[in-house]
């Protein structure tokens, strides 16, 4: 397994930078592309943030291969990283994450969640990573929502959903992962306020990527599902 050169942490932790100092991050304009009519002046606002940290991933492009990405970009599936790679890799980007939990807790919620609905928690933990930049946060969304994905945040005063704990909050995040990529209902009781909203508008059709979720689960989101993988890759190489 390839270990990341300390100059992809530098480049990583200027990443968690942008996201700590701007005020719109994906998590600040979550919109199931269903409010979005109502939101396009925050969605224009966050645009230059979304290419700020484009610009910085793509030149995380030089380091050490994974196996390759475009072969495993499904939203359904089992994991290919490992929990301990979640883990290693969070620390070492932000070593103090504010979070109701341990690292290892957290990441092992992902993978419970996660692998009894079908859904890959690897990715899921990545895309957790992508919204509460590294778990810094500076974005609508506060620590204190257990909120990891944004969910029901639609402007940049709108702060979403609240759960009570770690473990539901991600629940509610792995629940709105499976609304868009299946029509099966989840095998425990549904707490993710958006699920019944996002399965009336995409039935009977279901997304299958995480490229799919570009312009969908944020807006505008134009590489949204392609920095998602690019910080599992990372999680691969750690």
């Amino acid at each position: 397994m390839f270990k990341l050169k300390s100059s992809t942490i530098i480049l990583l932790t200027v990443v968690v930078f942008i996201l700590t100092t701007t005020p719109y991050s994906y998590a600040a304009r979550h919109h199931d592309n269903i409010d979005s009519t109502k939101n396009n002046t925050a969605a224009g606002q966050a645009h230059l943030f979304s290419d700020k940290i484009q610009q910085i991933l793509t030149q995380y492009d030089n380091k050490p291969a994974a196996p390759p990405v475009a072969d495993n970009d499904s939203i359904l599936g089992k994991p290919l990283a490992t929990p301990e790679q979640c883990v290693r890799y969070l620390l070492e980007v932000n070593p103090n994450p504010e979070i109701s939990v341990t690292p290892k807790q957290l990441v092992s919620y992902y993978y419970k969640e996660g692998s009894r609905e079908g859904v890959r928690p690897d990715v899921a933990f990545a895309q957790a990573l992508v919204e509460t930049g590294f778990f810094r946060y500076g974005g609508t969304v506060t620590p204190d929502q257990n909120n990891y994905c944004g969910l029901g945040t639609t402007s940049t005063i709108v702060k979403g959903a609240y759960f009570s704990n770690s473990l539901l909050g991600v629940r509610a995040h792995i629940q709105h992962l499976l609304a868009y990529a299946s029509n099966r209902q989840p095998s425990e009781p549904i707490v993710d306020p958006r699920y019944s909203l996002v399965r009336s508008v995409y039935r009977p059709n279901t997304l299958n990527t995480w490229k799919d979720l570009n312009g969908r689960w944020a807006v505008p989101g134009k590489t949204y599902g392609q920095n998602i993988l690019k910080i599992y890759e990372a999680i691969l190489n750690s």
